[in-house]
């Protein structure tokens, strides 16, 4: 079967990056393991969508579509230190409706594929895997497990930090283990939030609280694995206890909404991006600590960058060619950098328990409070990706 690009994972990442070609004569394939299911309840899969990543699912038809009573604005950021520090941002002080949008991973997938499924350029191979690949300057030939052949002059690999595509084509991938777990779930609270995010840096932990609809949040408490696994291993009550006190209490009494689960945190970064006839996407190019909210915000302007290049593409060209792929590659070269080496910075930084370490970087949370210059800076980046 002949394609003009096949993009393995069906994922955010990949699913956007097919709805972004919805407008080009470009043959598009999809190859994805399973198909997306919406989650019992509220998913504990949560992601803070920025406003520019926002404007970029409206540009595809997705945003508008989502049901609205499933999204939360966030007006209102709170981040505190370990000893007296504090930052605040908000929404109307900058000018802005809000800061960034708290929607469930599987609100968002579904909508992609409900898009993708009235494409007439897109063809979903799902249930499916790839057995085998091969690049050359002629081609791209993936088969899968059931036997079919696909052949193309690109192949994007969106599927996810253990990529498939990424490992067969050679390109080598740097772990970087923080020895932490992330645990997940989502909480009914006895005050209303406010749409306010809470963030907290303390005993070597970072706790998140984001706003979801009604007296609702989702937590992400990024801490060592031997006390993420301590964590798990309690009983709703005394669970919902610990993280309403690690939170100062600040909205009340917390009442479990969906089961608490964990996942192992690591930095990840690869040797390079593309190759002749091959770009890595979203998770597959970079994988980051959760303390900073981007690793969904990255993917999507991965997705933005490389759609908007084939896009512009006149149907002469190749859509593999290694000149146009390496424009996508400078483009992204720098945020990923930047925001992988600043989060693994700061984890790094409140990791150290000394007295001095503890006051300077408190101190500095406190000046970047009474500087608005660096306070701007910082909104802007949350807003557009770029200070």
């Amino acid at each position: 079967m002949e394609f003009d690009i096949v993009i393995v994972g069906g994922g955010l990442a990949g699913a956007s990056l097919a709805v972004a070609l919805r407008q080009s004569s470009w043959r598009v394939a999809v190859v994805e393991g399973a198909v997306p299911v919406r989650a019992e309840g509220w998913d504990q899969r949560i992601y803070a969508i920025s406003p520019i990543n926002q404007s970029f699912l409206e540009e595809l038809g997705v945003w508008q579509r989502l049901d609205a009573s499933r999204l939360t604005p966030v007006s209102e950021m709170l981040v505190l230190g370990d000893s007296n520090g504090s930052l605040r941002f908000s929404a109307y002080e900058a000018g802005v409706g809000e800061l960034a949008w708290i929607t469930e991973s599987s609100l968002l997938q579904l909508e992609l594929w409900e898009t993708l499924k009235r494409q007439h350029n897109v063809r979903v191979f799902c249930p499916a895997k790839p057995s085998s690949l091969s690049i050359d300057d002629a081609g791209v030939e993936l088969v899968l497990t059931d036997g079919a052949q696909l052949r193309s002059r690109l192949v994007v690999a969106a599927d996810g930090a253990n990529s498939w595509v990424r490992e067969h084509a050679g390109i080598q991938a740097d772990f970087t283990p923080y020895d932490e777990v992330g645990v997940v779930a989502n909480f009914r609270c006895a005050e209303a939030h406010r749409n306010v995010a809470f963030q907290w840096f303390r005993d070597e932990s970072i706790l998140a609280w984001l706003p979801l609809p009604g007296r609702r949040i989702s937590i992400v408490w990024s801490t060592a694995k031997e006390k993420a696994e301590r964590l798990l291993e309690l009983d709703p009550e005394a669970f919902c206890e610990a993280v309403a006190a690690a939170g100062d209490r600040r909205l009340g009494k917390l009442e479990l909404e969906s089961e608490p689960v964990g996942f192992p945190l690591r930095l990840m970064r690869v040797s390079q991006v593309v190759r002749n006839r091959l770009a890595l996407v979203g998770d597959a190019a970079h994988a980051i600590h959760p303390l900073s909210g981007h690793g969904i915000n990255l993917g999507f302007q991965d997705v933005r960058a490389l759609s908007q290049r084939l896009l512009r593409l006149p149907q002469w060209r190749d859509p593999g060619d290694l000149l146009v792929l390496r424009s996508y590659a400078r483009e992204r070269a720098e945020e990923p950098f930047l925001v992988q080496y600043t989060t693994h910075a700061l984890n790094r930084l409140f990791k150290m328990r000394d007295p001095l370490t503890s006051l300077v970087r408190n101190v500095g949370m406190n000046l970047t409070e009474r500087v608005p210059v660096l306070k701007s800076a910082l909104i802007r980046y949350a807003i557009s990706g770029k200070f």
